[in-house]
């Protein structure tokens, strides 16, 4: 069982088994949810729809094709595999 220690700030660091486990990197969001039993989870972060907020129609940022989209949906999902 992987296990990391918490530092005198807090910290800990994720052991390599269970970021590659998670598909995360260097940047991404981890959540840490507590069950009614007092258990723990970690999940890969989920993003807040307000966060998205402006991220359309940007004066000088060109639109992205749909081939474009289908090839970034396609690198995150085989992150998270």
């Amino acid at each position: 069982m992987p296990t990391a220690t918490l530092t005198s700030k807090g910290q800990i660091t994720l052991p390599r088994q269970v970021r590659q486990h998670l598909g995360v990197e260097t940047g991404d969001a981890v959540d840490f949810v507590i069950g009614a039993d007092g258990e723990v989870r970690v999940r890969v972060g989920e993003i807040e729809v307000t966060e998205l907020k402006g991220l359309f129609k940007q004066p000088g940022r060109r639109p992205v094709t749909v081939d474009e989209m289908d090839a970034a949906i396609r690198r995150v999902q085989s992150r998270r595999r």
